[in-house]
């Protein structure tokens, strides 16, 4: 029978309302020990989607210095989606491999999950508990076949510069942020708060409310199955959220008509538009922050004046922001690889919390461990309390449901319907 992948909810979330914060340390890490003759000649293939991949590359340098003669490399696949299932059992098959968590519980790829290694198994001896719990999925038999290599989340790009030079503190609930924002415009700034308005999941409405409607459906959970349903009655899930956000774009925290100038893409132009120095606070998501380093001497301005800047979350609820946390990619080994063994002693390696916060580091992207000091950039998100802190799949929610939010908060966001009216269209709510 094929292994269907599921996530495990209640004790994720039991194991984490036991830490004080998001990113809490556990016990110390035993550092990497070869298991191997330093001498061991292999060579190893890693195989993904990214056009370059150099955080990968930099841990392939580190590997290196425990085996010399090892050579590894990282290799692109076309339409990789498509390809990986036949290519895990080809003539050269790549012995580690990207997997995502959006191919959970997908048909297509039953395949590709029977091709996976069970690095659970006592035998391969990989110790992954440096990983926040809740981003550990799991087959129905309970076995471990993916590990997450890069996070990403909603927040804002904060500019720390104009908040040191204001004397201002960084908002951590909604009536900071109303207070913030009220003594930057009367300090100049025309939008305190920037982003895209993009239907997308980078969207600013996106980024400011969907982490809280998340939160509510998590303390509702027993509203979920009418919300994957599109039961009319459902949609009432949404009316905390729905009317956050008009108070939000209704207020002196953001000129929408600006973002919409200002901002035409939800990548290259939120960076670009961030780096020119005069944005407070710019509503992003991880993925975009990934992009900032490599653009930072492509801005003039940012050149000429640059800045400190700090990931933070967005403060849409009254008691705080929240922090919810999905998966960019995973890492699985290849059970038909010929170098299995090496393969997993790679990955050995790899899962640990010096390893992983060194390649997201690299990347931009948030570690996937459960300590966030190591890189300043997200340091904040520590101070997060832990039972506001949860992954993407505890909510339980299908995509189109999300999606179905998604309309929502862009017709109310965008003034195209009132609160009453989405609440009401829940399920019908005309998709861009």
């Amino acid at each position: 029978m094929k292994k269907i992948m599921r996530t495990m909810i209640s004790v994720s979330m039991v194991a984490m309302l036991l830490l004080p914060g998001c990113g809490n340390t556990k016990e110390a890490e035993v550092p990497f020990a070869p298991k191997y003759d330093k001498e061991t000649e292999f060579s190893l293939t890693v195989a993904g989607s990214y056009g370059n991949f150099e955080s990968l590359e930099a841990e392939f340098e580190r590997f290196y210095e425990y085996y010399p003669n090892a050579t590894l490399q990282y290799v692109t696949m076309d339409d990789y989606n498509n390809v990986i299932s036949s290519a895990l059992v080809g003539s050269e098959p790549p012995d580690i491999f990207t997997t995502s968590s959006s191919m959970i519980g997908n048909e297509m790829y039953d395949d590709m999950f029977e091709a996976c290694e069970v690095l659970s198994d006592p035998s391969v001896e990989l110790d992954y508990s440096c990983i926040r719990d809740s981003l550990i999925r799991t087959t129905d038999s309970g076995d471990v076949v993916m590990l997450p290599i890069f996070t990403t989340s909603y927040g804002m790009l904060v500019n720390m510069d104009i908040f040191e030079k204001e004397g201002l503190k960084v908002p951590t609930n909604f009536k900071e942020l109303m207070d913030v924002c009220a003594k930057l415009k009367s300090a100049g700034y025309e939008s305190p708060v920037m982003g895209t308005d993009r239907f997308n999941g980078s969207g600013l409405f996106n980024c400011f409310v969907y982490p809280m409607f998340a939160y509510n459906v998590i303390k509702n959970s027993d509203k979920v199955d009418a919300l994957n349903n599109f039961e009319s009655s459902s949609g009432e899930l949404m009316r905390p959220s729905l009317e956050r956000l008009y108070e939000f774009v209704n207020s002196d925290c953001i000129d929408l008509a600006k973002c919409q100038e200002e901002i035409t893409d939800e990548y290259e132009a939120v960076i670009m538009r961030f780096f020119e120095g005069d944005v407070p606070m710019m509503l992003a998501t991880g993925d975009v922050v990934s992009g900032t380093a490599k653009r930072e001497s492509k801005s003039d301005a940012f050149t000429a004046n640059p800045f400190k800047y700090r990931f933070f979350t967005a403060p849409a609820g009254d008691d705080g922001g929240y922090f919810i946390n999905s998966i960019s990619i995973c890492f699985s080994v290849n059970n038909h690889s010929q170098n299995i063994d090496m393969a997993n002693e790679f990955m050995r390696f790899l899962i640990s919390k010096k390893e992983l916060s060194n390649m997201a580091g690299l990347k931009r992207l948030i570690t996937p461990v459960d300590d966030f000091s190591t890189d300043e950039l997200y340091s904040a998100l520590s101070d997060i309390s832990a039972d506001r802190c949860f992954s993407d799949k505890e909510t339980g929610l299908l995509d189109p449901a999300v999606r179905q939010f998604r309309a929502a908060i862009y017709a109310v966001g965008n003034g195209d319907m009132t609160v009453d009216e989405a609440v009401a269209a829940y399920g019908d709510i005309p998709e861009e």
